[in-house]
């Protein structure tokens, strides 16, 4: 039995020695049932008014009221709650009155609930479920269904937590609840939201296609997703996509891509997702019919646009101190690499793995390109990854570029002056250092000496060299 559970059932005695009556409810309860662990526990207390109730959880520990309603409080991991009602009285996700009932029967206190498999409650103290909507049938057939019709569209939200819960328990949405949810508009959700749905769509559910698809059925693409709406019915060629549009690959690649990931911090696990989900966002734009076949020529660059609108809609920016929006902007770019670079590998020099690593995680990206690889009908060879990562592993980029060998300091130390000459000599070395002519802070020094002799009195601010000498050659772009 975990903490949570124990404080739970401590406060449950205490509420019925009170004189009242706790039970938990919610999702802890639905995955209680079907045999799965949740840390997620809501109590709510009937027969106490909040005054009281409150008195009870001070025994506990400190104890936060939620919202001006005093209907909900927060102990700990969990919130405790009064039965109550909630009436639309604005537009949006929080425009609503809350009024805490204590005396609330619970069938009508349950009827705010999204979902019937929601609003199961479980009395811990007589090992009993109340059921007043159904709920237990629904999950015994899989089935996704709303508590009530008339008050389901007041909350837009629930439209994407539709999608994401149906994809994690793996349940279908019943086609009454479908219909609500097409006619409910979602242009009052904030960014915040959305992606706090769609992470736990991407991250949570073993097969997220099941999820988009659904999006895409109730009309969620349409209306929040531009950029994966594009993807329908854009063509790719047979002989490489025998498995249709670049819409139904794209689903194919996120289950592909959620199946490598369980072994990285979230994070990284986010910008590989969101990674999969964006990887040919720039295929609509590019293809066209040459010679007899389709092509999508630049269609890896022609992504970062859109990729980038998309993660502006989500307010995707960094995650933990990671910069999740630069990882995922990376991988579009670059996630024709690892195959390309295979095919023409007697070409490819270790400067090409090390100029790349500056601009995107090596190994995320090798997963993303195995994914995008599997990520189609017939019989492929995906080897090329492997061969990349191994490379990548190799020469010690799998994660990032080697660091400069030469700092500003060891340039003061040899003489010269502070100036923007300082940052051009930088530039010669560490290009150098990434080609591998120089691998030690010696040669380093040696080659800044050098370059300073043969510079002899060039003035700073002459001639930049090569510091922008960022171009490789073209196998190595």
């Amino acid at each position: 039995m975990s903490e949570e559970l124990d404080l739970a059932l401590d406060v449950t005695r205490a509420v019925r020695d009170t004189g009242g009556r706790a039970l938990i409810v919610g999702g802890w309860v639905r995955d209680r049932l079907r045999g799965h662990e949740s840390k997620n526990i809501d109590i709510e207390v009937y027969g106490l008014p909040a005054e009281r109730l409150q008195a009870v959880l001070a025994r506990f520990g400190r104890v936060n009221s939620v919202g001006a309603s005093f209907a909900v409080f927060k102990l700990g991991p969990f919130d405790v709650s009064l039965p109550r009602t909630e009436s639309k009285a604005g537009r949006g996700h929080r425009g609503f009155a809350v009024t805490g009932d204590p005396a609330l029967p619970l069938e009508a206190a349950a009827r705010r609930r999204d979902f019937t498999v929601n609003a199961i409650a479980w009395d811990p103290l007589r090992d009993e479920y109340l059921d007043p909507h159904g709920g237990r049938a629904d999950l015994d057939a899989g089935c996704l269904r709303m508590v009530d019709p008339a008050t389901f569209g007041d909350d837009s939200l629930r439209v994407l937590r539709a999608v994401q819960l149906a994809a994690r328990l793996d349940f279908e949405v019943d086609a009454p609840t479908r219909a609500v949810c097409r006619s409910i508009a979602l242009d009052d959700l904030p960014a915040e939201r959305v992606w706090g749905e769609l992470e736990k769509l991407l991250l949570q559910a073993r097969r997220p296609s099941a999820g988009f698809a659904l999006a895409r059925d109730i009309g969620v693409v349409e209306q929040l997703f531009p950029e994966l709406a594009a993807l329908v019915d854009c063509p790719q060629e047979p002989e490489w996509h025998p498995e249709g549009d670049v819409w139904v690959h794209t689903l194919l690649v996120v289950d592909e891509a959620r199946d490598r990931i369980d072994d990285l911090p979230r994070p990284q696990r986010v910008a590989v997702m969101l990674g999969a989900v964006c990887h040919d966002f720039g295929k609509p734009a590019t293809t066209a019919y040459l010679d007899g076949r389709i092509r999508s020529l630049n269609h890896e660059e022609m992504g970062v646009a859109p990729a980038t609108a998309f993660l502006d809609r989500l307010g995707i920016h960094t995650l933990d101190g990671y910069d999740v929006r630069r990882q995922v902007l990376g991988l579009v770019a670059h996630h024709l690499k690892p195959g390309m670079w295979r095919a023409a590998r007697d070409g490819v020099g270790d400067g090409a793995f090390r100029r790349l690593a500056r601009k995107v995680d090596l190994e995320l990206l090798a997963r993303l390109a195995q994914a995008d690889c599997r990520g189609r009908s017939g019989d492929f060879d995906c080897s090329a990854m492997d061969w990349f990562l191994e490379r990548a592993r190799g020469l010690g980029v799998e994660h990032a570029a080697p660091a400069p060998l030469l700092l500003g300091r060891h340039l003061l130390a040899l003489g010269l002056a502070p100036g923007p000459r300082i940052g051009r000599m930088l530039a010669q070395i560490y290009e150098r250092q990434l080609d591998g002519e120089v691998t030690t802070l010696d040669e380093a020094q040696a080659a800044a000496r050098a370059l300073l002799e043969a510079e002899g009195t060039r003035c700073e601010d002459g001639p930049e060299g090569s510091a922008g000498a960022g171009t490789a050659p073209a196998a190595e772009s």
